[in-house]
């Protein structure tokens, strides 16, 4: 797969992307243009992050594959944060990278459960379900929960109630897409959505690259762009929901449990409250209206749910407009 493919599945939707989703590129203001509305009176974002127990644990195709005491001291920064300014989280679990890890990976989940946070299926072994049959993909959510429904159970009484699937992929076909809706409905799930994303793992790949070699100059360099592109980021699909929907829903901000993330979790959530935003949990940003009508454009991709919304609405939407992470950034983690 090539970075540029990745960028896409991962929940990206370029202009190329937006293309084949089925958008035409017009001449409309871009969701961060100066025509955008003024923001709301109150927003709010909800803040999740995927991969638990660690994005790169137990990954083959990781680029510096991290020690125990790495994922171990990742996990405790991004709580430490999440405390810090008293934000909920959910943290989307791969069950098979928890049994991977052994003992430490029950030990981060109790972490997070102990911290009052909430846990969500990733699916067991973080499949692609584009290239799954469907009692392939029952399996992945049956078999995803074998840690994270135990541990809430304990804790609350109550099952996992969110599953995400690997690279925001809910079916290549409508058929396919309508029959994983039904299969998470079928295990009392809710389809969690995403409308910030920031491509974080790239950068990431490129802040591991550069940590193994010992280079601070260069992994200083990578946490300043990814806040800026993570500032970025924020503002253009805020205008973009705006632009779909005539208002800002609560937003959902897509991370990966890592150690880009570990370091500048801080400093992202202080970019929300700067920008006006409180946080909320998973549960009730989609109890807006906005999350609750069923998607009915499929897609192959894995975009975030601004593009959705507008495809389902037949809004045509200028993809071309959203930036890109630096090149330099895609070249160092390569």
């Amino acid at each position: 797969m090539t970075e540029t493919e990745k960028t896409i599945t991962q929940g990206r939707l370029g202009a190329a992307a937006a293309i084949l989703f089925g958008f035409a590129l017009v001449s409309l203001c871009g969701p961060g243009g100066s025509e955008a509305a003024e923001q709301p009176a109150a927003r709010t974002v909800a803040i999740t992050f995927d991969d638990l127990p660690h994005a790169n644990a137990a990954d083959p195709e990781a680029p510096v594959p991290p020690t125990l005491d790495a994922v171990r001291q990742a996990n405790r920064d991004i709580l430490g944060a999440l405390k810090a300014h008293n934000t909920p989280a959910t943290g989307f679990v791969v069950e098979k990278r928890v049994e991977e890890i052994g003992p430490l990976g029950q030990e981060i989940l109790k972490e997070w459960v102990d911290a009052n946070l909430d846990l969500g299926n990733h699916t067991f072994s973080h499949a692609d379900s584009n290239a799954l049959d469907l009692a392939a993909i029952e399996k992945e959510i049956v078999d995803g929960e074998r840690s994270i429904g135990p541990f809430l159970f304990r804790s609350a009484a109550r099952k996992p109630r969110f599953l995400r699937f690997p690279y925001n992929h809910l079916g290549n076909t409508p058929e396919k897409q309508e029959a994983i809706a039904a299969l998470a409905a079928k295990h009392g799930y809710t389809l969690a959505a995403s409308t910030i994303d920031t491509s974080d793992y790239l950068f990431d790949r490129a802040y591991e690259k550069a940590l193994a070699a010992k280079d601070k100059a260069t992994t200083e360099r990578i946490v300043a762009a990814y806040l800026d592109h993570t500032r970025e980021q924020i503002v253009y699909y805020a205008n973009l929901n705006r632009q779909v929907l005539g208002y800002e829903p609560p937003a959902i901000m897509l991370l990966h449990v890592n150690r880009l993330n570990a370091v500048t979790l801080d400093r992202i959530l202080t970019l929300f409250e700067e920008a006006g935003y409180g946080f909320t949990t998973l549960e009730a940003a989609q109890a807006d209206p906005a999350y609750q009508k069923p998607l009915t454009a499929a897609t192959k991709f894995g975009p975030m749910w601004g593009y959705r919304w507008a495809r389902d609405n037949t809004i045509k939407i200028d993809g071309s407009t959203e930036k890109e992470p630096p090149e330099w950034i895609v070249k160092q983690g390569g």
